[in-house]
């Protein structure tokens, strides 16, 4: 009989930085999308948050034994929430980093399935749930491989039919029936909520940045987002439009990944891409395609000020390249917010 192996030790990440998760994962890198780019990701070392390629293995074994044997290694650009891993040449393992983030996997299991009839392209399908095992605490799903390469490392032959074409995701999401599905609040980390819920963290930013942005001009922002009460009926939200949840292949978009901040709620926060991502003729498209009335607008350029001045502040002494992403991204909202509050 071989010897039981020694459970690794449970995931203790710690706090999550800034950047995850949160509408907008910050401006594209690798993409002609860009009008902020900054540093390409770096593939992260195996072993993060107490999970590695050994441990997937043996739940795979034990759970799962018609997949036992199948080649395990890690995605090469992985995210905070969750790790992933390849399962041979045409399945995902994805395993929660922290509690915070355990409420995913049984809402993405089953809320996917349902949503994809209804939506324009690709999402991850569901294979199996894995349970708690090998000293690993929480639920973890095994899924289906989507071709593509994310937005920010792709090459997009054409930015404006491929904001337009996220766009279209969007409000097909939107479309989608909200029936029994899940509202918004902790578990999508209050995306889809008011952004009032970070009003105590923004004005934190605020003070921290003083000198370093127009903060007169941000707080205005800021306040317009949080005057502009959202009074629609809830629909579907991703809370998460970002380039590294946008799979692109043939240079079209081909599928949107994550759905870990989803609801049901306000839309507001599917918006954050218009200037985290885009700009001229695509962030027309996206504008024009997208909709929504001016309210909608206001808030989501509360949404994309907050998560730039937050990871702004925190990456200021030790990543100046990001935080000079972040202070064009929190121009262009600003420009934003001028060009359209008359």
């Amino acid at each position: 009989m071989a010897p039981t192996p020694t459970p690794p030790a449970a995931p203790t990440p710690g706090p999550a930085p800034a950047s995850a998760p949160g509408p907008g994962s910050g401006p594209a890198s690798a993409s002609a999308l860009a009008s902020a780019p900054g540093p390409a990701p770096a593939p992260a070392a195996d072993g993060r948050a107490g999970i590695d390629a050994g441990l997937v293995e043996r739940l795979i074994a034990a759970q799962f034994p018609r997949w036992a044997g199948l080649p395990v290694r890690p995605v090469e650009i992985d995210g905070w929430d969750n790790r992933t891993y390849r399962l041979g040449d045409r399945m995902t393992v994805r395993l929660p980093t922290a509690a915070g983030y355990v409420p995913a996997v049984a809402k993405e299991n089953h809320w996917l399935p349902r949503l994809a009839p209804s939506l324009p392209v690709a999402v991850p399908p569901i294979l199996a749930m894995g349970a708690p095992g090998e000293g690993y605490p929480y639920p973890w799903s095994v899924r289906g491989w989507l071709d593509g390469e994310r937005a920010d490392r792709a090459h997009v032959e054409d930015p404006t039919r491929f904001a337009t074409d996220v766009a279209g995701f969007v409000l097909a999401l939107q479309r989608c029936d909200t029936t029994g599905a899940p509202a918004a609040g902790e578990h999508s980390w209050y995306r889809g909520a008011s952004p009032a819920h970070y009003d105590e963290e923004t004005r934190r930013c605020l003070a921290l940045l003083r000198g370093r942005i127009d903060t007169a001009a941000a707080t205005a922002v800021w306040d317009a987002a949080l005057a502009a009460a959202w009074q629609g009926t809830p629909v579907w939200f991703h809370g998460d439009i970002a380039p590294g949840n946008l799979l692109v292949a043939g240079g079209a978009l081909s599928a949107v990944i994550d759905f870990g901040t989803s609801g049901v709620g306000d839309p507001a926060c599917d918006l954050v891409i218009a200037w985290t991502t885009f700009s001229g003729a695509a962030r027309e498209a996206f504008r024009r395609t997208a909709g929504q009335d001016d309210a909608t607008w206001a808030r989501a350029r509360g949404w994309a000020l907050w998560k730039a001045m937050l990871v702004m502040t925190e990456c200021l002494d030790t990543d100046r390249a990001r935080a000079d992403a972040e202070r064009r991204v929190i121009e262009e909202v600003l420009a934003d917010h001028e060009r359209f509050r008359g």
